[in-house]
């Protein structure tokens, strides 16, 4: 899903299922429409971020939004790699003004 919030490109990541890195890894890059070198690394995930050239087209004229779904039970099961991708995800978004990521806190969410 993609859709325009506060003059953002959003983008949303959902996680609903997600059980390891690299499965974060494929869902990271196909909601960012990351090039097929993508490397599938957290050191590759954080430069993906902060490169706009990267982002999605409008994303990278506006600002991108990234809003994280589904995240709590891979958080769970996994909390050291989720404790990096949190910080991949704060750490990017601290360096590059255009990057906002949003944890989405809701319970579960519908899908229709």
């Amino acid at each position: 899903m993609t859709q325009d919030v506060a003059g953002r490109h959003v983008v949303a990541l959902d996680l609903d299922g997600v059980t390891d890195k690299a499965a974060l890894m494929e869902r990271c890059a196909r909601a960012l429409e990351l090039p097929d070198w993508f490397g599938r690394n957290w050191d590759a995930l954080a430069d993906s971020l902060g490169d706009s050239s990267l982002w999605p087209a409008a994303a990278a004229r506006r600002g991108l939004l990234l809003v994280v779904a589904g995240w709590q039970p891979y958080a769970r099961s996994r909390p050291d790699e989720w404790e990096t991708a949190r910080e991949v995800f704060t750490e990017a978004a601290e360096r590059t003004p255009a990057l906002t990521v949003a944890l989405e806190l809701g319970g579960s969410h519908s899908r229709g």
